[in-house]
């Protein structure tokens, strides 16, 4: 059984709602503005760890495969976002929408074989790129 579900969507009430929490969020950062509180000194400028000053260098290396490898990890999946929406609607897109799947699919698996060929998600390499 096929539902065909029409939406009528009133764009004046989207845009009155829209212009409204514009509006909303204005007078929230501009009464903040005016009654937050200001505090001024020199201890507002010091760091603060954890209920202790700080010593030594603050500056500590992190290697540049932790954001790789975390980037890698979001673009991978809002990608799989993208493969769980389009199995829930596998019956509604077709043959068409089978075969852009197929090739989203596709183009996934080769920029993964790419990151493994660069060595992007091997930690003993120390080759960078």
């Amino acid at each position: 059984m096929m539902f065909d579900t029409h939406y009528n969507f009133n764009y004046l009430s989207f845009y009155v709602f829209q212009i409204f929490a514009i509006i909303i969020s204005c007078i929230v950062m501009l009464v903040s503005h005016f009654l937050g509180g200001r505090s001024y000194g020199i201890d507002k400028n010091i760091p603060f760890e954890s209920g202790t000053c700080s010593f030594g260098n603050s500056q500590i290396k992190i290697f540049i495969k932790f954001y790789l490898i975390a980037m890698f990890f979001v673009i991978f999946d809002v990608e799989a976002l993208y493969l769980y929406i389009w199995s829930v609607s596998i019956k509604k897109i077709k043959l068409e929408g089978f075969i852009e799947g197929l090739l989203f699919i596709i183009t996934i698996l080769i920029s993964l074989f790419y990151l493994f060929r660069v060595h992007a998600l091997n930690w003993r390499s120390k080759k960078y790129f």
